[in-house]
């Protein structure tokens, strides 16, 4: 009961910081876009409170956005981030928390995993919600919105999100597992 308080604290929280983190970058929108700022919390949610509350999480937080403060637009941005969100918090926390050895190495694959899947998530939402309106999504708009476009964010989310996770683990706030702690843990 008391975890479940403490994540169901920290997912509010991290819904919280996904609501105000595009506010400091969106004043110059060039920028803000491509730093990719309510993906932050989606990861770190998702790595620290695990894969359940950070989907749940991930999936509203978009949306919750759009209705609040009318960015992004809901139609067809926040529907289609919703879904790729949710598939970034899904993947990272579900590898990460099957994961061996929970660790830098682990870290990074688990995110690369979730970057790939949620970009394709987000490419066959577009689509689709695109064909509704007899729209289309072009192959190069599908390469600049989903990737070109979005290195600088991957670069930062690359940089900060192992950096809080390391800074949690020296803390010994939330310490990385290792095989041979969970194997001691399990014959306890």
């Amino acid at each position: 009961m008391k975890n479940s308080v403490k994540n169901i604290t920290l997912t509010a929280m991290f819904l919280a910081l996904g609501m105000i983190l595009p506010f400091f970058t969106g004043q110059i929108p060039q920028i803000g876009n491509m730093l990719l700022p309510m993906h932050l919390p989606v990861f770190l949610c998702a790595l620290i409170c695990g894969w359940q509350y950070g989907t749940i999480m991930a999936f509203i937080l978009p949306l919750l956005r759009s209705l609040v403060f009318s960015m992004p637009p809901f139609y067809p941005t926040a529907l289609a981030m919703a879904f790729e969100l949710a598939a970034y918090a899904f993947v990272t926390g579900y590898l990460y928390e099957k994961s061996p050895w929970q660790c830098i190495k682990a870290l990074y694959r688990c995110m690369i995993c979730a970057m790939l899947a949620g970009r394709v998530v987000w490419g066959i939402v577009q689509m689709i919600l695109l064909s509704v309106n007899g729209g289309m999504l072009t192959f190069e708009v599908l390469i600049s919105s989903a990737l070109l476009n979005s290195i600088p964010g991957i670069i930062m989310q690359l940089v900060l999100i192992p950096a809080v996770m390391v800074a949690l683990d020296r803390t010994k706030v939330l310490p990385f597992k290792h095989a041979s702690m969970q194997t001691k843990n399990e014959l306890q």
